[in-house]
């Protein structure tokens, strides 16, 4: 007799199967722009999407639904055609939650079709926290305002009740951008939080407000806007201009000239620590030209650290 846990897994591993179905049609058709049912059917077959049973319309139908509610993806018909296309491509833009969504979800259902490998792949730490998410996403969901336990690396925890109004991913770390009664924006990351509860309290979320324009200006999660904008250009030696062009830091960057050497690049926002960090990491690679103070502050940074390794013996 089977016990509740095979049927929990088998439940998973279905749940897996058809999560690898919605990215296949999606993939499908983000790869051949418009195509027909039949042609739809035809490559299912041959890609064995589903230990080669059919594609029927009915499934078809029912996955594009859930695509749809899932991910925001709208799958329209040409009905002169009779061909199949994602109708709202920006869904799957890079800064948008339905590609969070998509890109998380596919990778998850490849590395679930693929456990023999799964000693071979190395992921990163996530950051302590991630319980709070599904109150979080309530509270946003509902208006309620969140009585909020918190403490800071080296401080005293405090308690507080604040308006969540977003939620942001940045370096492997969750944070929730939320209005307090003091009525100023505080940035709280959820692997410091202590506690937290839904309170009866509700609060109206401004109609204007973006978190995506909130954060426009900035590189991270520190937002200060005390600190300038700037029209910052950096140069970026030896293998970085790759890293940027594949991966661009920020939505503002924009690359003006190149040569076998170097690559220079700009940007337009606050350069708050986050954004000088991250030029930091990349060592060597990275060279502020202008403006002349952010330049001379890079500098330094680099003789502080520099200066920690001075009378070091081996």
């Amino acid at each position: 007799m089977y016990g509740m846990g095979f049927f929990c897994t088998f439940a998973a591993m279905k749940q897996v199967k058809i999560f690898y179905q919605y990215s296949w049609i999606i993939n499908t058709l983000k790869n051949n722009k418009r195509v027909t049912l039949e042609e739809l059917k035809r490559l299912w077959i041959l890609d064995e999407v589903a230990d080669g049973k059919p594609l029927y319309r009915s499934t078809f139908n029912r996955h594009r639904d859930d695509i749809q509610k899932m991910f925001g993806i709208v799958i329209d018909c040409d009905m002169k055609t009779y061909e199949y296309y994602i109708g709202n491509p920006n869904a799957l833009s890079e800064d948008s939650i339905e590609q969070w969504l998509y890109s998380t979800m596919t990778v998850h259902g490849m590395l679930s079709e693929s456990t023999a490998v799964k000693d071979r792949v190395v992921l990163e730490n996530v950051a302590t926290g991630l319980e709070y998410l599904q109150t979080i996403i309530e509270a946003i969901n509902t208006n309620h305002c969140l009585l909020l336990g918190y403490q800071k690396f080296g401080q005293v925890g405090y308690e507080k009740i604040v308006s969540p109004y977003a939620l942001k991913l940045f370096h492997q770390r969750w944070y929730m951008l939320a209005k307090t009664q003091e009525d100023s924006m505080r940035l709280y990351a959820l692997d410091r939080i202590q506690s937290l509860s839904i309170t009866e309290e509700i609060f109206k979320m401004p109609a204007d407000f973006s978190p995506q324009e909130y954060f426009s200006e900035y590189f991270g999660v520190l937002t200060d806007s005390s600190v300038p904008m700037a029209h910052i250009v950096i140069r970026a030696h030896n293998w970085t201009p790759d890293y940027l062009r594949t991966l661009p830091l920020h939505q503002s960057q924009h690359e003006l000239t190149s040569t076998p050497d170097y690559t220079d690049f700009s940007f337009d926002l606050r350069p708050t620590p986050d954004f000088i960090g991250q030029l930091l990491s990349q060592g060597s690679g990275i060279e502020v030209l202008e403006p002349q103070d952010l330049r001379q502050k890079m500098r330094e940074l680099v003789e502080e650290s520099l200066n920690r390794y001075q009378g070091v013996s081996h």
